[in-house]
């Protein structure tokens, strides 16, 4: 079954913008995993924009499922890591100025930094995807650098008209194809709400989808517990 990651990163983002303690983000890890979470993404940025360290640390003791830290490549980030032991991280381009992560991985850039990240972070038993565009040519990269998993960016495909849509549709369909017939574990995520999930979930061989926005979005209005089952349900073709 299509496993659901759970991105947690806004809850915190209302708790930065005013400074406060609340909402309780260890609370809204709880829920989601009640929910039907199958694991907890947390987004450990280098300006700590939203999710802190203190919030990784106590995540890890929280969570009952899987921690997810995404994260850069850097070494701050790596030793982060290390300390933490996250059940995985997914490596991901960043910028400071981004208001989200806007596209893969520039791979030939960074080949022997991402190269030496999936070594350290594989020798401690943390498992290691790298976010790439769904193109066949990242696929290849990726087999050389060594990671064992990738996130494929959905971005494109959100953000696409109901003409374009379909042609976004199939280069996800083909990099995950191909991905898989190369022996990775591939998941997806970027962009992804109730009402344009289902034909990702629908793609053959996605091991998870990682939302986030999305679903704190939805809890605004019904609550974080509905939005996640909801969610679920979105990725199953169900509406509400």
């Amino acid at each position: 079954m299509l496993r659901l990651g759970v991105n947690l990163d806004h809850v915190a983002t209302l708790r930065q913008v005013r400074g406060t303690t609340y909402p309780d983000l260890m609370r809204a890890i709880a829920i989601s995993e009640e929910a039907g979470a199958d694991g907890i993404t947390m987004h450990l940025r280098e300006d700590r924009r939203h999710i802190q360290d203190a919030d990784v640390v106590h995540a890890r003791r929280h969570i009952r499922s899987r921690l997810n830290l995404e994260m850069a490549a850097s070494d701050e980030m790596i030793a982060v890591a290390l300390k933490v032991g996250p059940d995985s991280c997914c490596i991901v381009p960043e910028k400071r100025a981004e208001l989200t992560t806007e596209g893969g991985l520039d791979l030939s850039a960074h080949r022997q930094r991402l190269k030496l990240a999936c070594q350290k972070l594989s020798a401690a038993g943390i498992s290691v995807s790298l976010f790439i565009e769904p193109h066949k040519n990242s696929i290849d990269e990726t087999l050389e650098i060594g990671a064992p998993a990738i996130e494929l960016h959905t971005g494109a495909y959100a953000v696409a008209n109901e003409a374009a849509q379909e042609e976004q549709l199939a280069h996800l369909r083909s990099a995950a194809a191909y991905a898989i017939a190369h022996g990775l574990i591939v998941n997806a995520g970027h962009g992804l709400h109730r009402d344009n999930v289902y034909p990702v979930a629908r793609i053959a061989g996605l091991h998870e989808l990682n939302i986030g926005h999305a679903i704190v979005a939805d809890a605004v209005l019904m609550g974080l517990g509905k939005a996640v089952a909801a969610m679920r349900r979105a990725m199953q073709g169900e509406q509400l």
